[in-house]
């Protein structure tokens, strides 16, 4: 399957990650783009003016038969989630997500699309190997015996599994990526769906400019994670698609720090030092998740190339900018 010459549609193209892979897909040669978003339009995060922007609910069956009308390869992103505290107050609105991810699997059956490329995530893994915050970084087969993220995890094995069977059934060319913590310019960073990186920006950088040097953080701090930089992940995803990988595979940064690292981070690029209150009672997700590396490696040689502080110092700059600028939130 080659990006190069084909005509592709991204579903989700209004959101943080839909909206860079957009771009990925142009500048990687793509014939033609079809953008697809639930949100109006002027609520998308990106726009790019050369594709074939439209608006669409791909819950519903006509939408995504529409969607893929003309179509050599589907990127679906589409999903309703957000950051930790809206993944676990939203557990039905995630799971609702099986039905666009069900439609858009039997449009592209029945149109001929010749790849389909479906975002998945580490919240698939069982909850039970990442309880300690100096956990073994997570390898692919420790998403069985299945004990997933509740609603929202739950949802993207079950996709995984659709997406398998569509390909051994049917014949539909799958591939599957697990999507680790994503960050960077031009996504949510504040409102509740944020993530962490984008949420610790928004804080260091609302106490530097308040004079308030004090920050809330989520749980203990000490809880581990790994992100990755967009720019990473739309190569990553660009990758996988045009392989020969057939099973789910890990995608993100193997560099993993502590909450408290990171915001010792913000802090030094903000130049701020901060009194940290720890909200224990606030959702905080698993105690430690990191991605195993070993397979993408192996099968693409690939590892993300763009360091935490590196990829938080644009990220918070950017942030910035819209905050002092007053840009409302998306």
């Amino acid at each position: 399957m080659q990006i190069r010459g084909a005509h592709v549609l991204v579903c989700g193209a209004g959101g943080f990650i839909g909206g860079h892979l957009v771009n990925k897909l142009y500048a990687d040669g793509a014939a033609s783009v079809r953008a697809v978003d639930i949100k109006p339009i002027d609520e998308w995060y990106q726009k790019n003016s050369s594709a074939d922007n439209r608006v669409l609910d791909l819950k519903k069956i006509e939408a995504s038969h529409e969607a893929v009308e003309g179509i050599d390869g589907v990127f679906q992103l589409a999903a309703d989630m957000g950051g930790m505290g809206f993944i676990e107050h939203n557990k039905a609105l995630c799971m609702l997500s099986v039905l666009t991810n069900t439609h858009m699997l039997l449009a592209a059956r029945e149109a001929g699309v010749k790849g389909f490329f479906y975002s998945s995530s580490a919240c698939v893994y069982n909850g039970d190997k990442q309880k300690d915050a100096n956990l073994t970084p997570l390898k692919e087969e420790d998403a069985y015996p299945a004990l997933p993220e509740d609603g929202y995890g739950w949802e993207k094995l079950f996709s995984e599994r659709m997406c398998r069977h569509f390909r051994e059934d049917f014949g539909l060319e799958t591939r599957v990526a697990r999507f680790h913590n994503v960050y960077g310019p031009q996504g949510t960073w504040t409102g509740g769906r944020e993530k962490a990186p984008a949420a610790v920006s928004r804080k260091v950088l609302e106490a530097k400019h308040s004079g308030k040097h004090e920050i809330e953080i989520w749980g203990d701090g000490h809880q581990t994670r790994s992100f990755m930089y967009v720019d990473d992940c739309t190569q990553g995803v660009a990758s996988i698609y045009e392989s020969d990988i057939l099973e789910p595979i890990n995608l993100g940064s193997s560099e993993m720090v502590t909450i408290n690292q990171l915001v010792d981070m913000a802090e030094e690029i903000a130049g701020v030092k901060l009194k940290r209150n720890y909200k224990l009672d606030a959702p905080k997700g698993v105690n430690g998740r990191n991605s195993d590396n070993t397979l993408i490696q192996k099968y693409l040689g690939w590892e993300p190339s763009i360091r935490l502080r590196d990829g938080m110092a644009k990220t918070m700059s950017w942030i910035e900018e819209q905050m002092l600028a007053g840009v409302a939130v998306k």
